[in-house]
């Protein structure tokens, strides 16, 4: 067994996406556009809830973590993504691959057990409202997203061992626009079937059970919403948690798809499509979705702009 550094190659040439000269201004433009969004969205979301007293609140504790990972999420792929369109130099050296992949399996999977914590939180809310400050105290809520960046670091660890440990002798072209596991290990100059095995176990750790655990939370979620008698209750209750499902669809369903399938049957061109669903899509909607059209946020937007005093 090589270890990485005993490896012929030295940099990776990321292929990015089959594109004519037309087209790769276009695409520039609507990646660049939709990049300033997710920062724009997501970090307008983080200032207002660190700035607005009345936001302070699990809810949107969470909310705020997750938009701060999303930030994360997109800047590790999407800068140098937009780089490469436009730029013919498409290399990225080994170590920055490592580092890339690392960081990205950090945020992903962290992001992945916030959702769980997520639907933990909308069950105490929904279920024991009477109880839900003194359940879901700040000492808590810190603990869980300890926890979900503990899990991150350690099992984003594991993933990008069992993928440097391997050689790499060549060829160096990434058919993928960032160094993404899948894409990596179909350049390895070993059999790669140990690496299926270990990302599909990890794969019931950082998705399946997060998922199992969201299943379960919201049927009794469910089964609680159904028992309330005021039919605007139920819609209010119900409306809560489409939100919640809704990004947990967009980002969990394709990250199963890509990690737990074998590498052998997968396609480049429909794991850049899953790619940019989970780590692009899905952080441009999120403030959209969770947010922008709350009542909440708004306020606080209207507050913190000084908007508020000057209407009135």
């Amino acid at each position: 067994m090589q270890e990485p550094n005993q490896s012929s190659v030295t940099e990776f040439l990321l292929l990015g996406f089959s594109l004519s000269s037309t087209t790769r201004p276009l695409l520039f433009s609507a990646f660049l556009i939709t990049y300033l969004l997710i920062i724009l969205g997501n970090g307008l979301i983080t200032i207002l809830i660190c700035f607005d007293s009345h936001l302070h609140t699990p809810m949107y504790f969470f909310i705020g973590t997750l938009s701060v990972l999303d930030l994360g999420y997109t800047t590790t792929t999407v800068p140098q993504m937009l780089a490469h369109l436009v730029s013919r130099k498409k290399t990225i050296s080994f170590a920055r691959c490592v580092t890339q992949m690392y960081i990205f399996l950090v945020l992903g999977i962290t992001e992945s057990w916030l959702f769980a914590i997520m639907s933990i939180d909308r069950y105490v809310a929904i279920c024991h409202p009477l109880r839900y400050k003194v359940i879901m105290s700040p000492c808590l809520c810190g603990i869980m997203v300890i926890f979900c960046g503990l899990w991150g670091v350690i099992a984003a660890l594991v993933y990008t061992f069992f993928a440097m440990r391997l050689p790499y002798c060549g060829p160096n072209q990434i058919n993928h626009f960032f160094c993404e596991v899948p894409a990596v290990l179909k350049l390895a100059c070993a059999d790669t079937s140990l690496n299926d095995q270990v990302d599909f176990i990890l794969g019931f750790s950082v998705i399946l059970t997060p998922l199992s655990l969201i299943l379960g939370i919201y049927i009794s979620i469910f089964m609680a919403i159904l028992r309330i008698r005021s039919a605007q209750g139920r819609l209010k209750a119900f409306s809560t948690c489409a939100s919640h499902i809704t990004v947990v669809t967009m980002f969990c369903v394709p990250a199963m798809v890509m990690y737990m399938r074998p590498g052998s049957v997968a396609s480049p061109e429909e794991d850049k499509k899953l790619a940019l669903f989970y780590n692009i899509i899905s952080a441009f909607l999120n403030p959209i979705i969770y947010s922008l059209r709350n009542k909440d946020v708004k306020r606080a937007f209207l507050k913190v702009t000084g908007w508020g005093r000057a209407s009135a």
